[in-house]
């Protein structure tokens, strides 16, 4: 009976794993900004985050600095932005194995 259960389990624990890494491996558009200052999320300072089908995460990954100045005219605290992602939310926040700002378009 302990093998069969320990095998149930075994078993689960791959299934969950292969989901996981295939939600993971998908490039998404997504809107990306600063939590607090664009998608009035709580927050102390400014965070990145990024909202998908219409809620927004805060992302661990990468930092709202590492892509350039967040108060510049351009910057997330100003605008919202696009950006591909790969990633899972996880524990209500968006885990990113992948971010990349896109070029603003011209209107």
């Amino acid at each position: 009976m302990k093998k069969i259960l320990f095998l149930i389990l075994l078993l689960s624990s791959i299934s969950i794993l292969a989901q996981d890494k295939k939600v993971t491996s998908k490039i998404q558009i997504v809107e990306a900004s600063c939590g607090q200052c664009q998608f009035k999320m709580e927050g102390k300072s400014c965070d990145l985050a990024v909202r998908i089908d219409g809620k927004s995460y805060f992302v661990e990954g990468t930092n709202i600095d590492a892509h350039g100045d967040a108060h510049a005219k351009d910057g997330f605290c100003a605008s919202i932005r696009k950006a591909e992602v790969i990633g899972a939310i996880k524990n209500n926040k968006f885990v990113v194995t992948y971010f990349k700002l896109l070029p603003l378009t011209q209107h």
